[in-house]
């Protein structure tokens, strides 16, 4: 995970603003510890903090290229799974690459391809690119990156991964109107799509890409989900999916820094480790996995609809089967109090409360292993995990 800023303006010189920059800068420093970096001219300002999964070395951004009198620079927060892909292609029209991240492969599909480079990316990401004249953002399609950004009343857009980093520019106070409120009591913890609750603050939505320059910002959708009669049968969309999840998985293992997974004994987490221990196994590698249980949650425990058996026996003996090198965080409610602040903190806006600071804080104890863990959030939904679906 990293974080990206800017501000463009054709109108200030915002070489004079640096400090600006700064501050939304750090305000993103919980998603990228590693490094970070800034670019400044006078029309751009872009700030990056990075999180090292890939090449760590040459992997550095704001990334610059220079090519037949053509300058492009690129923030990018994200991962294109189908790297090694596009690297063939654009190697095939020329292109030289001095390491193996998907930044540079991202930043010189642009150069080459333009926004329709988006097309041909396979992966979660949001990033803006600035060429001189305008800025280009883009985001992936089911919106698992996130880009919020502002038009200020001077004309300034500003941009970032998370609201905070925003409303540490002066022109964005943090204000709330009714529409934030019906957002917040109605909604909440959930938005609807593009909003982002606080007054002239939006979200590039899933799939949606877009041109900042001295007409203004102009936006369009280059992908949208589409409903098709389905027509395999039974046997072939079993293998079909089988294969789907599989080349999912394979791609996300891809790292420079160790990888673990979630697990809670569940289908989708078993699934997602299975796949991933047999990857690293390939490799010569033990899978780490982790799981996340209360204080004399044992003794607590009652069964439900929700949830009618406790984990732990599930999780053991997936652990056990797949041999992983298994952690069980134990986490004290009281813990899980004081973690609410820090929880809302990190999400910008009231969120699932206690789920929120324990995800938290199992995060935390999770980054003292790994630096990338596989989790199967949002796969209950697609495979139907949730009782009242059945």
């Amino acid at each position: 995970m990293c974080g990206i800023a800017g501000m463009i303006d054709f109108e200030k010189d915002l070489r004079e603003r640096e400090k600006i920059l700064l501050e939304m800068q750090s305000a993103l420093r919980r998603r990228g510890p590693d490094e970070d970096g800034i670019y400044l001219s006078p029309q751009a300002a872009l700030a990056h903090t990075r999180l090292c999964v890939v090449d760590p070395e040459n992997g550095r951004q704001p990334m610059t290229v220079r090519r037949a009198g053509r300058t492009c620079t690129l923030v990018y927060n994200g991962e294109l799974y189908n790297t090694p892909e596009l690297r063939r292609e654009l190697s095939a029209v020329g292109w030289d690459f001095t390491g193996h991240s998907d930044t540079e492969v991202l930043l010189k599909a642009y150069m080459e391809w333009g926004p329709a480079c988006v097309d041909r990316l396979n992966g979660i990401f949001a990033f803006a690119a600035w060429d001189g004249e305008t800025l280009f953002l883009a985001r992936d399609r089911m919106g698992v990156k996130p880009l919020f950004y502002s038009l200020t009343a001077e004309g300034t857009l500003v941009f970032a991964s998370e609201i905070k980093a925003l409303l540490r520019h002066p022109d964005i106070p943090p204000k709330v109107d009714a529409e934030g409120v019906a957002e917040l009591l109605l909604i909440g913890p959930g938005r609807t799509p593009g909003q982002g609750v606080f007054r002239n603050v939006r979200e590039l939505l899933p799939g949606q890409c877009g041109v900042f320059g001295r007409e203004g910002l102009r936006l369009w959708s280059y992908w949208r989900l589409t409903a098709r009669p389905h027509l395999e049968s039974e046997a072939d969309t079993v293998a079909h999916v089988r294969d789907l999840v599989r080349d999912a998985i394979r791609r996300q293992l891809v790292s420079d820094v160790p990888v673990g997974t979630f697990l809670s004994g569940g289908l989708d987490s078993s699934v997602i480790s299975a796949v991933a221990a047999e990857t690293l196994g390939e490799r010569g590698e033990r899978l780490r996995t982790f799981s996340v249980d209360y204080r004399e949650n044992d003794r607590y425990f009652t069964a439900g609809k929700f949830q009618p058996s406790a984990d732990g026996p599930y999780i053991k003996a997936m652990a056990d089967d797949l041999d992983t090198l298994h952690t069980n965080v134990v986490l004290d409610p009281v813990q899980v109090a004081a973690a609410l602040d820090d929880a809302a903190e990190a999400r910008d806006l009231p969120g699932m409360a206690d789920v929120d600071s324990s995800l938290l804080l199992f995060c935390r104890e999770v980054r003292g292993n790994v630096t990338v863990a596989l989790s199967g959030e949002c796969a209950d939904e697609i495979f139907g995990g949730y009782p009242w679906f059945r």
